[in-house]
């Protein structure tokens, strides 16, 4: 039986190799190029997605960590001053005209607070301040955006929304933010 078998076999191997069609190599699709997603944004106008672009292209960076922050080495010698907050990725960036000159990670209002959304502009600036609501809590390098209290200012950074409506910046970030701008400088808070 055993032969019986193994003639069997050696028959049906004589017989496929005499076979005229021969299996063609098959193509194996490519898999897709992936479809970027537009971020849930509640209000844009495009600027924290070209500024994000910016930062990738300029720095070489697609995200910050808790408190780090990326500062140009060299500084146009024209051009307003501008500022773009990025609500949704926790991401602040500085421009001299239209070149990106830094950018930084935030700390923006937490759940129950509010960081307005909107054009902004600088009203007020300070080296030191202290909170006239929040138990004189430290506001270092604060510019004041609004009538209420709402500011840039250097503080703790966690890398999650934990401020009570101000955008609490890197205090090194800060501290150079607070040197490139003026008064009346644009903010723009997206989200």
């Amino acid at each position: 039986m055993r032969k019986f078998l193994n003639a069997l076999v050696i028959a049906g191997a004589l017989l496929l190799t005499g076979c005229d069609t021969v299996p063609t190599a098959m193509e194996v699709a490519k898999p897709a190029a992936p479809v970027a997603q537009p971020l849930p944004y509640r209000w844009t106008q495009g600027n924290a997605e070209k500024a994000r672009n910016a930062m990738v292209a300029d720095f070489r960076r697609a995200w910050l960590a808790p408190g780090d922050y990326v500062w140009a080495e060299t500084m146009p010698a024209e051009g307003d001053p501008k500022i773009v907050i990025d609500l949704l990725t926790q991401t602040a960036y500085a421009y001299r005209g239209e070149v990106l000159v830094g950018a930084a990670s935030v700390s923006s209002a937490k759940t129950g607070k509010v960081t307005p959304l909107g054009f902004w502009k600088v009203l007020e600036k300070r080296k030191t301040y202290r909170s006239k609501k929040y138990n004189n809590a430290p506001m270092p390098f604060m510019q004041r955006l609004d009538e209420y209290g709402i500011a840039l200012h250097g503080g703790a950074n966690p890398g999650y929304p934990a401020s009570h409506g101000c955008v609490r910046l890197p205090m090194k970030f800060a501290e150079k933010l607070f040197a490139l701008t003026k008064l009346g400088t644009e903010v723009i808070i997206e989200g």
